[in-house]
Formats: C-alpha cells, sequence, structure tokens
C-alpha cells in the first residue's frame, strides 16, 4: 500500500500581502497545489490589490477569495517554507521558530507605480511572470 505524502506548507511573506505575495500564493497553488499547501501574510496587511485579481484572472487563476492576513497568525504554524518576497518584510519579519527553510526573493512592488491604467496593467503583469517564472524554478523539482 503506498503511502501519501503529506503536502509541504509555503508561506510568502510582503509588506502589505496585496499583490505579490497573493500572486505567489495563487501560483503556488494553482500549478503545484498538488505538492504544496500555499498561504500569504504581511508584516503591514492592507487589502488585494484589484489589479492583481485581474492579471491573476488573465491567466486563469482566480485569487479574488484570497484576503489579507497578518504574519503574526502563521508564526505558531509548521512551515516547510517561508518565502519573503521584498526586502522590506525580510527586514521586518518576525522570526518563525516552526519555519524549515526560509528563502528571499525580492520582486518590485507594482502597487507602488505610479501611471495610466494601461501602465499598470503591464507592471502587474511582468511581476507576476517574475514570480510564475521563480516558482517554477523553486518548486517545479521535487523541493
Amino acid at each position: 500500500m503506498a503511502v501519501l505524502s503529506e503536502k509541504k506548507k509555503v508561506l510568502f511573506i510582503c509588506t502589505h500581502n496585496s499583490a505579490r505575495s497573493q500572486m505567489a500564493e495563487g501560483l503556488l497553488r494553482a500549478v503545484y497545489g498538488g505538492r504544496f499547501e500555499a498561504s500569504s501574510a504581511g508584516t503591514q496587511p492592507t487589502h488585494l490589490h484589484p489589479l492583481a485579481i485581474r492579471v491573476m484572472k488573465e491567466i486563469g487563476i482566480d485569487i479574488s477569495g484570497q484576503s489579507a492576513k497578518e504574519v503574526s497568525q502563521f508564526i505558531e504554524t509548521k512551515m516547510d517554507f517561508v518565502v519573503t518576497v521584498c526586502d522590506q518584510a525580510k527586514e521586518t519579519c518576525p522570526f518563525f521558530p516552526y519555519g524549515k527553510t526560509f528563502l528571499h526573493q525580492s520582486f518590485p512592488d507594482p502597487a507602488s507605480f505610479e501611471g495610466e491604467e494601461g501602465e499598470k496593467s503591464a507592471v502587474f503583469r511582468r511581476v507576476r511572470d517574475e514570480i510564475r517564472r521563480w516558482i517554477e524554478e523553486k518548486f517545479g523539482q521535487d523541493s
């Protein structure tokens, strides 16, 4: 009888938990959800950015049901991977006593871009695609 392995838990963290960490959560769940349980949180959570929802929907991933969460909710949760996706979160993130592997990959904050709606959407798409490539590199093999 084959033993089913338990999904590895991954927590993505950025400052506001509005775009980068939310897109990473949705991408990991959609692409590698059979092997990973994805969550996201922020050191200063605000709200899920509407453009993050829109550009994810463009690639067939619905993150509209996700919400911004405070990182402290996960402090006592066993995590196989704790991933900071912005430099500020890396600097201010609390210590995770139950974190196994800690990763950092900084992505630009698309929500901070000033410009026309079409330009903003293009920045969100670029960051989404950068996150997707990184996730495929880090989690595509047996992690």
